[in-house]
């Protein structure tokens, strides 16, 4: 029997076939609305991502496809200096600039949730560090921290709080804490309007009924306001997290690694070493290590706002 005649007799008993039961499914029905962004994402990330982990197990180099050489680059980046010296820098690039960009984005938030004069205004100019492309904004911040014209040290001399031009860039501790300032300035606003997204959907209600039970304002904002921001701090301390992670452009704008590699991120450094070099095996080692890093925060976020499930009616089991 053909599978004409057998899908015709399964509809003829009454029972719909199963391809009927795929389209009319409300449980199906997300998959097929995901497939087209599933198919680009497979096409465009999935299968790079595949193709960048083979990489980092051969010795392939610019015009030459490289032999299979197992964990032989991995083993070469253990005993590296330089490698473990920008796994540190992205750590404390990463932990220190996410953590400032989460306290100023939520006082800045909190700031521009109140009724105040000019308010579209006011946030019309804090998303403009965000909205400057990073090569502009890599160049600008690179005058302010020019070792002879810069303008912090010009203010400084004036006030008699220095002798002679502090070389911003020039010494490896100046040079980590001006790219997270940098990078500090440029994340900020993104953390701000996403947290303030957030406070809109809070009813007044709540902190009425709070402030009639005579809370303060940091009663009011412990019970009230962070419990019902949980899920949306998770999501942009996830996002914010992975951009500052994987920072590229401003880094290289600025100090292309230097003075010394003292700069020098996984991400720049993977570049320099696969692409500069021309080592595509060791700047792919490089880039697949970065993996279970990132792994590592989306699997906070994930675990973060499963704790938060009895806002949607469910237990915290």
């Amino acid at each position: 029997m053909s599978t004409v005649e057998e899908t015709a007799e399964v509809s003829r008993s009454g029972e719909p076939s199963l391809w009927s039961r795929l389209k009319t499914n409300r449980n199906w029905l997300a998959i097929w609305f995901m497939l087209p962004a599933a198919i680009f994402l497979i096409l465009f990330l999935a299968w790079p991502l595949i193709l960048g982990i083979w990489l980092s197990f051969t010795d392939a180099r610019l015009a030459r496809p490289g032999q299979f050489v197992g964990f032989e680059n991995y083993e070469w980046l253990w005993d590296d200096s330089i490698f473990w010296l920008s796994v540190f820098n992205t750590l404390l690039y990463t932990i220190v600039a996410s953590a400032i960009k989460f306290a100023v984005g939520l006082y800045l938030a909190l700031l521009l949730n109140r009724h105040m004069p000019f308010k579209a205004i006011i946030r019309s100019v804090v998303l403009i560090p965000f909205i400057v492309p990073t090569v502009l904004s890599a160049i600008a911040f690179w005058w302010i921290y020019d070792a002879q014209f810069s303008i912090i040290s010009w203010s400084l001399r004036q006030m008699g709080l220095i002798q002679e031009n502090i070389n911003f860039l020039g010494d490896g501790n100046w040079a980590r804490g001006s790219l997270i300032f940098a990078n500090i300035w440029r994340g900020v606003p993104f953390v701000a309007i996403t947290l303030l997204a957030g406070l809109q959907t809070v009813s007044p209600s709540l902190y009425e009924a709070a402030t009639l039970d005579g809370a303060s304002a940091w009663q009011r904002f412990r019970y009230v306001t962070y419990p019902l921001l949980t899920p949306i701090i998770a999501v942009v301390m996830t996002f914010s997290v992975l951009f500052t992670f994987t920072d590229f452009q401003l880094i290289w704008a600025m100090t292309r690694g230097g003075p010394v590699n003292a700069t020098h991120l996984m991400a720049t450094l993977s570049y320099q070493r696969g692409i500069l070099s021309g080592r595509l095996g060791e700047g792919a080692a490089i880039a697949t290590a970065m993996i279970p890093f990132l792994l590592a925060a989306i699997m906070i976020s994930w675990f973060g706002l499963q704790r938060r499930k009895w806002q949607h009616g469910e237990g915290n089991d």
